[in-house]
């Protein structure tokens, strides 16, 4: 008997599209190397209805954090078939997701250690969204924590895998953790040197609207060592096409409390305005903040 209302799809060199398995059982021996050292990489996504959403761009996100790690996978198409075999399957168990909204995971572990031949163990697996909806979503309070490195980090020290979407997340996790002790939702990360990085698990974004009406849509730059977020880089196309400008960073941590409003974005739950950081609120119009948001949801939620 599976978990309710999950499915687990293994990808099997001798299957294609992957088998199902019972994601009730054991699916790994504890010698995995994702399991033993978090040694893999990961990606996850929405599906709306049953249609994956930005699923090119996971794979391709998948596929750039696996040549850091020299991680071998197996072949996009299969990749592709395990989640339409995973969304498939889903609906024929459990039937539609209220509100047709389902988290789809693809994990890649470097494969067992105990093996004779290692070669990496891979799943999609696809459950119900726990975030909110946009209906549901409330503002969030950060914390600004110091992710431990500067922001020349990533390009001189390329060991340390800034930028790849690996399994060890257990900095992110503690770092939340901390937040929810001291009060706040999440965490916006910096440099040591004070440069805005990104959320545990999502991509900043600010805006800021000038006297004469322009909007401007900002982001820190990716060679500080953050993951390219899909969902912002959506954002960004459909915010051009809408007539705003485009900016990146570096950006100070000030630069945060000089926006009229800011987010966290992320492929599941898609955008979550931030009020406050440190106890600092952002925006000095939360109308215009509101406005603002509206726009940002409108864009996310057509994301294909």
């Amino acid at each position: 008997m599976t978990s309710p209302r999950l499915t687990l799809i293994m990808l099997d060199p001798e299957t294609p599209g992957g088998r199902r398995a019972d994601a009730a059982a054991p699916a790994l021996p504890v010698t995995d190397l994702g399991v033993a050292r978090g040694d893999g990489v990961f990606e996850t996504l929405l599906a709306v209805d049953g249609r994956p959403r930005k699923l090119g761009a996971h794979l391709d996100r998948l596929a750039a954090s696996a040549r850091v790690m020299d991680l071998d996978l197996p072949e996009r198409a299969e990749w592709e078939r395990a989640v339409e075999h995973g969304l498939r399957a889903h609906a024929e168990s459990f039937g539609a997701e209220p509100g047709g909204r389902l988290a789809v995971r693809l994990v890649a572990t470097r494969g067992d250690d105990a093996a004779a031949e290692t070669r990496p163990t891979c799943w999609v697996q696809v459950a119900p969204s726990t975030l909110p909806t946009r209906e549901a979503s409330e503002p969030i309070s950060v914390l600004l924590l110091d992710r431990g490195y500067d922001s020349g980090a990533a390009e001189r020290a390329p060991w340390l895998l800034l930028g790849a979407k690996t399994l060890s997340y257990a900095v992110n996790m503690a770092a939340l953790r901390h937040a929810k002790k001291h009060g706040a939702d999440d965490v916006v990360f910096v440099t040591s040197d004070g440069k805005l990085l990104e959320g545990p698990t999502s991509t900043l974004l600010m805006a800021r609207v000038a006297e004469d009406g322009t909007k401007t849509l900002i982001t820190p730059e990716r060679r500080t060592g953050i993951l390219p977020g899909t969902t912002q880089a959506a954002i960004f196309e459909l915010a051009k096409a809408a007539g705003w400008e485009l900016g990146y960073g570096p950006l100070e941590s000030g630069a945060l409390f000089e926006s009229d409003a800011a987010w966290l974005a992320s492929s599941v739950r898609l955008l979550a305005r931030i009020e406050t950081a440190d106890g600092r609120p952002i925006g000095a119009d939360p109308a215009l903040a509101e406005r603002l948001t509206d726009e940002l949801w409108e864009m996310a939620e057509s994301i294909t």
